[in-house]
């Protein structure tokens, strides 16, 4: 083996769909990387709208609007992982979230036209959001400014939320997520097999540990 190189991967691919004003998304990004990586899988990093897959496609109302589970979630799911993972949030969980149109079709086109900074870009985007609490998911200029320093197209991505291009990239990978069976974020998918939630990570493990072990997963 060749000293500096990477181990090779060769278990296949683990889809990991997020909406970046998910909280739990943010946290399984944080993750997914390390955890597909002790697998042996590559990671592709995808959209999708709770705006589409929660509101319009299942007709529920948004996680804080829902009696009983969006307190539950608010207060209670989201600080506990967060204080168990040392994970900082600096967002007001109860405050409506901004409109992640911009972002996620900024990611598309950093996706397609510089996909060495696809990762970096949703992490910093992410990062900024949650850790930082700024209002980046809806400020083209924010999002612009976050891609030059990556290496992005700064320009494209500043007018990513009103380029038509940007716009079906983005429709067309929601489209694909909802035809999944994707409703939540995040979601992982490794062969067809869908996993919903952060914490569904450790079955996640279990279930691909089995398929090694004994081709039945």
């Amino acid at each position: 083996m060749s000293i500096g190189l990477p181990p090779q991967k060769s278990g296949g691919t683990l889809d990991f769909y997020f909406d970046f004003i998910s909280p739990y998304g943010y946290f399984g990004s944080l993750c997914v990387e390390d955890f597909a990586s002790d697998h042996g899988l590559d990671v592709e990093w995808r959209p999708m709208l709770l705006g589409i897959s929660v509101l319009k496609v299942m007709k529920l109302p948004p996680l804080p609007e829902r009696p009983l589970m969006g307190r539950y979630h608010l207060e209670h799911a989201i600080p506990r992982h967060a204080r168990l993972h040392g994970i900082h949030i600096a967002r007001n969980l109860a405050a409506p979230p901004p409109n992640p149109i911009a972002a996620a079709r900024a990611f598309c086109l950093v996706k397609r036209d510089a996909p060495q900074a696809t990762v970096s870009f949703a992490r910093a985007v992410l990062h900024a959001h949650w850790a930082e609490g700024t209002d980046v998911v809806s400020d083209p200029q924010e999002l612009a400014a976050i891609a030059a320093r990556l290496g992005a197209p700064a320009d494209a991505v500043a007018a990513a939320r009103d380029d038509p291009d940007a716009a079906a990239l983005l429709r067309s990978e929601v489209d694909a997520s909802i035809a999944r069976g994707v409703f939540g974020s995040p979601t992982f998918i490794v062969d067809n097999e869908p996993f919903f939630g952060v914490e569904s990570l450790p079955t996640l493990d279990l279930w691909l540990k089995r398929r090694r072990e004994t081709g039945d997963g």
